[in-house]
């Protein structure tokens, strides 16, 4: 008797198991604004990239766009933005790396640590036509460190061939929001460095420099690597900041976008796209090789 209720109940729990599950749209209703936000300002501005690319002014389809890219100015445009992200990257890193060993490694008092988070987190976002301003306004030919300089050291820095408005001008004011970034993404990682292994290599007589050449900086080069990956793309698809501080003097790859999709004399939308379409391929690059490299720290990290 005992037995046949035991597989009665049995046959019961197996038969509510075997009913399909509904699915759970309640727990995808918060995410529905994430997949039209992907859909409306990324998967639909790529299609029409990809579509106006291979289309002429008269709406005909045509690869002259990608011909035109090989265009010595157009060549020079991608080289030139290339080796500013490339610049402001490795700089913007090595500075915003010593910053993070210092409230973090370095035992700063956390209040350091707490005040350089905070500004990071609204540093590396200030960018465009604010920033511009602030560095023509303290750096410019009538900027407050410009003047201060002539007049207390008797320095003139545009005598002595600097210029806010040349290549490193440029790279210099990429570099505001640049370091910030690299110190909110790097300072996880040189958390992630655990006692035991420099303990370990004390143990063993190793100093403090072959402990970081040996040990730390193998672990940590590939978010090193990553990070300043990450600050390359940052800076290569930045518009506003070149364009108010330059005016367009300096031919970054995403002002030539700019002139020729809204441009008065140099208007070719399709020319443009498959200009955007190039730098979508950088990038895409770029991102493929952070996401390994970021994938190779963690492996070590989560040991």
């Amino acid at each position: 008797m005992l037995n046949n209720q035991v597989s009665k109940q049995t046959t019961k729990r197996d038969a509510r198991s075997a009913r399909p599950v509904p699915f759970p749209w309640r727990n995808w209703i918060g995410v529905i604004p994430f997949f039209i936000f992907v859909f409306l300002f990324i998967l639909l501005p790529s299609i029409t990239l990809l579509t106006g690319a291979f289309r002429d002014n008269a709406g005909k389809l045509t690869l002259s766009n990608f011909v035109g890219l090989l265009d010595p100015s157009i060549i020079n445009a991608y080289w030139v933005t290339i080796k500013i992200s490339l610049a402001s990257a490795v700089g913007g890193g090595v500075l915003g790396f010593l910053m993070a060993y210092a409230v973090t490694i370095g035992k700063l008092p956390t209040s350091v640590r707490n005040t350089l988070m905070t500004f990071s987190g609204v540093a590396s976002n200030f960018a465009g036509v604010p920033l511009a301003f602030a560095f023509i306004a303290t750096l410019g030919r009538t900027g407050l460190v410009t003047v201060l300089l002539k007049n207390i050291l008797g320095l003139n820095l545009y005598d002595q061939g600097f210029s806010l408005y040349s290549f490193w001008g440029l790279t210099l004011t990429y570099m505001y929001f640049q370091f910030p970034l690299m110190v909110l993404v790097i300072t996880s990682a040189l958390d992630g460095l655990k006692n035991e292994w420099s303990e370990a290599a004390e143990n063993l007589g190793a100093g403090k420099s072959l402990y970081w050449r040996k040990v730390a900086l193998p672990i940590l080069m590939p978010s090193i690597l990553g990070s300043m990956i990450l600050l390359f793309g940052n800076a290569f698809g930045a518009y506003a900041t070149a364009y108010s501080l330059t005016g367009g003097f300096i031919n970054l790859i995403t002002i030539v976008i700019g002139s020729q999709i809204k441009g008065d004399v140099l208007y070719n939308p399709g020319l443009g796209y498959a200009l955007a379409v190039g730098m979508i391929i950088v990038m895409a690059a770029m991102m493929a090789i952070y996401y390994s490299l970021r994938r190779r720290s963690e492996r070590w990290l989560r040991l």
